[in-house]
């Protein structure tokens, strides 16, 4: 295969906060970003300013104590009224989800609330018709794994040693810290593609589903399974292995997209006003997933 003229991706706006997650992470928080800010438009509802900063915050976009942009600053990048951006804020801020402090220095923190974005997320998988989120999967699926087939040919051992050392430390980070750890690593993987569209579509997709994705990371068993699964790419990628790494991403990703859909049976299968937590911890004891080395689906 001929591999096309090679377009390095463009530097993106907001630099990231966050430290310790390789040279990478800088960037990839940016992409995040420049996702979850993407112009709303005319359909510039409180409810999908609210969407995209949700989002925004269990990608780790934005981390515990960050601050967000300004009201104005937000309204321009939705392209929005700002009485619309500060709805969304207040709704944040009743469900938890962040700190208004005034004065010198002040503005909009995420606090931290773990489980209150889990549940939040939990009911966004629940409102998601079963179709709907098989098909997300097969979008993400095709995505991947075309970046992956042109990072096989593009990627130096360089450039796939840094993604390796930043996922190396990762496997037995908690809960939240891994999940960041794991999205700069896909993101960094994408865009080791050099292709300026295909990076930029997996950051919208990814930007959409990783807080479905995040929502396994109770279950310890289904992180290592993501973990090698990783690993297993990065292998075949330095070794030109296109085919390979297709088959690992597939798995995988189908994997992920059963145990959801088994969490999602069971959540809306749960007696009325059970508490969604107990169900996330229920399920995420359970094991539910195939190995990566597994033929899915």
């Amino acid at each position: 295969m001929e591999d096309p003229s090679q377009t390095p991706a463009p530097a993106l706006p907001f630099a990231s906060s966050s430290a310790g997650a390789g040279s990478g992470a800088s960037n990839v928080s940016s992409r995040l970003r420049t996702a979850a800010f993407a112009p709303i438009g005319d359909e510039g509802r409180a409810e999908l300013v609210e969407t995209r900063l949700l989002r925004a915050i269990s990608t780790g976009a934005f981390i515990e104590g960050e601050r967000l942009p300004s009201e104005n600053e937000l309204a321009q990048l939705f392209g929005v009224a700002v009485v619309t951006v500060r709805e969304a804020l207040g709704t944040l801020r009743h469900r938890g989800l962040i700190d208004t402090k005034r004065g010198r220095g002040g503005g909009s923190f995420v606090r931290s609330s773990p489980g209150v974005v889990q549940e939040v997320n939990a009911r966004a998988l629940m409102a998601m018709p079963r179709v709907a989120l098989a098909d997300l999967g097969v979008l993400y699926e095709v995505i991947v794994s075309a970046c992956a087939e042109y990072a096989c040919l593009r990627a130096t051992p360089d450039e796939l040693d840094v993604v390796q050392r930043v996922l190396a430390d990762a496997r037995e980070l908690p809960a939240g810290a891994w999940r960041r750890r794991i999205t700069d690593v896909q993101l960094e993987l994408a865009s080791l593609s050099q292709s300026v569209r295909l990076t930029s579509e997996h950051v919208r997709v990814q930007t959409e589903f990783t807080p479905l994705l995040a929502l396994q990371d109770s279950d310890v068993e289904q992180r290592h399974l993501t973990h090698d699964s990783l690993i297993a790419q990065i292998e075949a990628t330095r070794e030109g292995d296109a085919e390979r790494a297709r088959a690992v991403i597939r798995t995988s990703i189908r994997g992920s997209v059963r145990w959801l859909s088994e969490l999602r049976a069971k959540l809306l299968a749960r007696s009325a006003g059970a508490d969604v937590r107990a169900t996330l911890e229920e399920h995420g004891g359970s094991g539910a997933a195939g190995g990566f080395t597994e033929e899915a689906m």
